[in-house]
């Protein structure tokens, strides 16, 4: 199992022709002065990436993308959501491990038996328009905080993409129905609006039926995140460990955290010398600090 090059030669030589081909869009302005560049290189290198470095369709989604962010307001939405909401809001998505694997990428997990009868019921009962915002300011968090803090921990290497475990053990395929349009949903928004940002998916404890959902789903992603995904059985920790430090991997995988998807980011040491704990509610990181927005 490979890991992605975070950063290449090939890279930054197609980076300068794009800036000033967005620059020339009026989609982005270089830095000047004491007034930063409107987007940073990570950024940018990630719809180069998702396009397979085809500039003009690059181009493309980064303009539909910057038109989608108008089009929902998103960084009033995250400086403006309700705390209690968004700390609620991690139990239905993927949530921050607060561990980093071999290559400086945050670990997310997805457990979906979590997400039991109960909870299925209370996420129907939020409207969608919300429950959409609510996908939104998760990965406006993993954007403007969980990243750029695990680019600090990593510099000079940036950090713009996430390892996620998605736990399948006790999902009944009635279960995996009740959630598709759930998934669907988020899937669709973050390949369109947050490319690249998915580095490998392990999928583990995969059931019997697996292929059945594998058809239903295997749609929502393009071809690139496709070739991202890893499925594997019951015994997981052994190819996990060759992502992930042992000490980082969670006990349910074959490792040593003492982590539940019920939890709180457990911070790595050297997390928690920079930030002491995780915020609660919209926070960004910058220059290593915590900063409301």
């Amino acid at each position: 199992m490979a890991v992605t090059t975070l950063s290449s030669s090939s890279d930054q030589a197609q980076l300068g022709p794009f800036k000033s081909k967005l620059s020339s869009a009026g989609l982005y302005q270089p830095a000047s002065g004491d007034t930063p560049a409107s987007h940073d290189d990570s950024t940018l290198l990630r719809f180069l990436r998702a396009r397979r470095y085809d500039a003009d369709k690059a181009e493309k989604q980064f303009s539909d993308a910057e038109a989608w962010r108008k089009q929902h307001n998103v960084d009033e939405l995250f400086r403006t959501f309700e705390t209690n909401e968004m700390e609620l809001s991690k139990m239905f998505y993927p949530r921050w491990t607060g561990r980093r694997d071999k290559a400086g990428l945050p670990v997310y997990v997805y457990r979906l038996a979590s997400l039991d009868a109960p909870l299925r019921k209370e996420l129907e009962s939020v409207p969608p328009q919300r429950r959409y915002q609510r996908i939104v300011v998760l990965y406006e968090t993993m954007m403007l905080f969980v990243l750029p803090l695990c680019s600090y921990l990593s510099a000079p290497t940036s950090i713009s993409s996430v390892t996620t475990i998605i736990d399948l053990e006790q999902v009944s395929l009635s279960a995996m129905w009740a959630l598709r349009s759930h998934l669907q949903v988020a899937s669709t928004m973050a390949t369109a609006n947050y490319p690249e940002t998915l580095n490998t998916i392990v999928i583990v404890n995969s059931p019997p039926f697996f292929p059945t959902i594998w058809n239903w789903i295997k749609n929502w992603f393009d071809e690139g995140t496709r070739n991202k995904i890893h499925i594997l059985g019951k015994d997981s920790g052994s190819t996990l460990r060759l992502l992930i430090d042992e000490k980082d991997i969670p006990q349910s995988y074959g490792g040593q955290l003492p982590w539940k998807f019920e939890d709180d980011p457990d911070l790595d040491d050297a997390i928690r010398g920079v930030i002491g704990e995780m915020p609660k509610g919209p926070a960004i990181f910058v220059d290593g600090s915590i900063v409301r927005p």
